[in-house]
């Protein structure tokens, strides 16, 4: 649960700097990764990301720049990482200048429920981390290389000097 808008921030500017991690390792070829023949493929996915932050958070009344949820997917991956990168610096310069700690214990209508805006906070976080998720594999399916998240990923234990884990 989210406390104060501080704590946001510190967890949104770590978030969001591996997202832009990840977006930025996307070429546009990768973009037509389908998860399967009749699912989203990698760039839809990634744009969902992207339109998802001005979209859940227009619900709270704060004006985060970015895509509309009807624009279609980029074909060019630069453009998804170019709006996940204003959309994420815009979230916090808009929370900055109009919320406060008090802020996050109001409500808003939020996909037919009412949530604390403390709630919306860990929601936007999680929804993220979650699609993140899914994009890891469809990257790897595109032979892309997945920057680390949480830790190393494969790749980099190279660079580290050591082996990575037994499969």
């Amino acid at each position: 649960m989210i406390r104060s808008i501080d704590e946001f921030l510190a967890a949104w500017q770590y978030e969001a700097s591996v997202t832009q991690r990840m977006f930025d390792a996307l070429t546009d070829a990768s973009l037509a990764q389908p998860v399967a023949a009749d699912h989203r493929t990698l760039g839809r996915i990634a744009w969902h990301i992207v339109q998802t932050i001005p979209e859940m958070m227009g619900h709270t009344g704060l004006r985060v720049a970015g895509p509309g949820e009807s624009d279609a997917v980029p074909q060019r991956a630069v453009e998804i990482a170019d709006a996940y990168r204003v959309s994420a610096a815009s979230l916090a310069e808009q929370l900055k200048a109009t919320w406060t700690d008090a802020t996050l214990s109001q409500t808003d209508a939020m996909y037919g429920e009412q949530w604390s805006r403390a709630t919306t906070l860990g929601v936007i976080l999680s929804h993220q981390t979650h699609h993140r998720g899914q994009l890891t594999v469809l990257m790897r399916q595109a032979g892309l290389t997945v920057p680390g998240v949480y830790g190393p990923a494969r790749e980099e234990w190279a660079g580290m000097g050591m082996e990575p884990p037994a499969i």
